[in-house]
């Protein structure tokens, strides 16, 4: 696809999976234990959206089972994003 994302990127009190900040697009990787934290990824995903950021979420199986689809949706949100100018967050990103 040709796309730069960051790993493991501090956002706020937060890491995420992959972050590609100048489009405010992250992409979070969930194994098993999430299906017992689902109100707290909701919680991450709520804060990032404040600041403007899409959150597409995959469940690790997604990825091992259907890398072609996760791609595809992750390259459709890229061309959606292209269309439309992202909010600002100034100070949500710590270094």
């Amino acid at each position: 696809m040709g796309l730069k994302f960051k790993r493991q990127v501090m956002l706020g009190e937060y890491i995420v999976d992959f972050c590609r900040n100048e489009k405010k697009l992250i992409i979070e990787i969930d194994g098993g234990q999430h299906s017992q934290t689902g109100h707290l990824d909701s919680e991450r995903t709520d804060y990032f959206e404040l600041y403007g950021y899409k959150v597409l979420r995959f469940w690790n199986s997604e990825v091992d089972g259907n890398l072609d689809g996760v791609l595809e949706t992750i390259r459709r949100a890229v061309i959606n994003e292209n269309s439309t100018s992202p909010l600002s967050s100034p100070g949500l990103e710590r270094r």
